[in-house]
């Protein structure tokens, strides 16, 4: 979200297929869901492929449009294969840091007159700098020094606030009927979003092409202060994140997914305005970027507009740093984080990322332990036996560009200890691998996937979501047309395997965070 380092997950919302348009109505949703369920899936995943025009500008942008008549609306998603995984060592939070500064503004929106600001500009980032390195020195650090930079740097940005135009993207958007404007940063994407009226397709274009070519970083030190501030509320201060947090790090012992989306704080403190610029010229380039429209458009008019703002943006050499292969894992990993809160644990396994065909089988064993209240670990261990307060399994944490991690959140009921949650979770994995689920079981979480599956499909911006999330990710958005025919050809066998292979004491990192006393 906006001013936030969540990432856009692929779990089910972010799935779904196309249905036509004329189906839609306020009381069909129910009998269309129904009648569905009982199609072969092919039916509909057809129909979506067959609906979605591609085309690949000759930069190398790639732009996805579905016409959908239901309102007089466009959702758009613009989405960089650029996320915290491709940031340098000791550069970490850039690229979150970054998504907040393209909301600054360009050359031409949100300054009063850009020519003098560019002096002051330069001014700002040559004095931040030399502050920087400053502070850096620690002990060494001249105190008097650091005092005068810090009132030189005041007195500049001073200067600068009476030439800049505050928000002035979100009020071209908003004065012109857009609404839902946001982006996120995560470990694979960065993405910028927006639903606008179908007549105003060309000033979103304007906008944003001019963002993918001359943003100015505005405020930058003010804003740092302000990312690092979210850190001290939704990590240091928060007690799902800090766990969320440690047990990455002991997860991940090489890959960079160990890292924080938000930045280590070290490296926050010192993040740089070089650093960055080379860092979106880098990865912020069409040739690295999706587009999906999805809504009240005509494609030839919007192929045009889309031609003629983004067409001429000239393609980047994709420069960035080598990625360490997480080493195979060989003993369990424990982590344990004190906190003045309520105890809870994340247990989790090491597993391929999509798409291998054992990724749609966690899918599976996601929705097998913990989708509804029929499910194993919810219907066990929160209604039965009352040892939890929640459960709930997840795949693909953190990311999907690399193999990743299928985990449980769990939090104990009192009086029951972590211990025991544990061991309780221990006896229904090892059911998992024992025993092969039921055809009953299955053909219900079959049903369960495809409902998902279909919910998606009530809003422009979930299915422009999706479409633009998995041709950035994986090269083809047609993972979405082929998903459920991919969960039909599981089989019980297929889970069992699964679960032998992935879901093993050697393989796994507990993390569990305990009441500070």
């Amino acid at each position: 979200m906006r001013n936030s380092s969540s990432f856009l997950r692929r779990r089910r919302s972010g799935k779904s297929p196309f249905i036509p348009h004329a189906l839609f109505t306020t009381h069909g949703i129910l009998f269309l869901l129904l009648l569905l369920l009982l199609l072969p899936s092919p039916l509909f995943s057809y129909e979506l492929a067959e609906r979605v025009q591609t085309f690949t500008l000759k930069n190398g942008l790639r732009l996805l449009m579905l016409e959908r008549h239901l309102s007089p609306t466009v959702a758009i998603y613009i989405r960089y294969r650029a996320g915290a995984v491709d940031e340098a060592d000791g550069k970490t939070g850039t690229a979150h840091l970054l998504e907040h500064m393209m909301f600054k503004g360009t050359r031409t929106i949100g300054t009063r007159n850009y020519a003098a600001e560019k002096k002051l500009l330069l001014r700002i980032e040559q004095v931040g700098t030399a502050l920087d390195r400053e502070k850096a020195k620690g002990k060494a650090a001249q105190s008097p020094l650091i005092a005068r930079l810090a009132d030189q740097l005041t007195a500049l940005q001073q200067q600068q606030q009476r030439l800049i135009i505050s928000n002035e993207i979100d009020r071209l958007y908003s004065e012109n009927g857009a609404v839902g404007l946001n982006a996120s940063t995560g470990q694979d994407l960065t993405t910028y979003q927006v639903r606008i009226p179908a007549n105003r397709i060309e000033l979103w274009a304007r906008i944003e092409a001019d963002r993918m070519v001359h943003p100015v970083f505005r405020e930058f030190y003010t804003e740092r202060d302000v990312v690092m501030e979210e850190r001290r509320q939704r990590v240091e201060s928060d007690p799902d994140g800090k766990l969320r947090e440690s047990y990455l790090a002991a997860a991940f012992i090489a890959h960079p997914y160990r890292r924080p989306v938000l930045g280590w704080p070290s490296d926050m403190r010192y993040l740089d305005i070089a650093y960055m610029t080379k860092y979106f010229r880098d990865m912020h380039a069409p040739n690295n970027t999706v587009i999906a429209m999805v809504g009240d458009l005509q494609p030839s008019t919007a192929l045009k507009i889309v031609e003629k703002y983004f067409g001429r943006i000239p393609a980047q050499k994709l420069v960035s740093p080598p990625i360490t292969e997480e080493p195979r894992q060989s003993g369990e990993r424990r982590v344990e984080v004190i906190f003045d809160a309520e105890p809870q644990m994340i247990i989790g396994y090491h597993k391929p990322p999509p798409p291998v065909f054992a990724d749609y089988l966690f899918d599976m064993i996601e929705s097998i332990l913990t989708k509804g209240r029929t499910s194993r670990l919810f219907k066990i261990l929160v209604q039965e036996k009352r040892l939890a307060e929640t459960i709930q399994a997840a795949n693909g944490l953190p990311g999907a560009r690399y193999p990743n991690q299928f985990v449980i959140f769990a939090t104990p009921r009192h009086p029951h200890t972590l211990g025991e949650l544990e061991q309780a979770i221990d006896r229904e994995i090892e059911r998992l691998r024992r025993e092969p689920v039921s055809e009953s079981e299955l053909e219900k979480v079959k049903n369960q996937i495809r409902a998902d599956f279909i919910r998606g499909l009530d809003s422009n911006a979930g299915l422009a979501g999706m479409l633009s999330y998995f041709e950035a990710l994986l090269g083809d958005y047609r993972y979405i047309t082929e998903y459920t025919a991919a969960i039909d050809r599981i089989t019980t066998d297929d889970i069992l395997q699964a679960a032998r292979t992935y879901l093993t004491p050697d393989n796994r990192t507990v993390a569990t965070l305990i009441k500070k006393r």
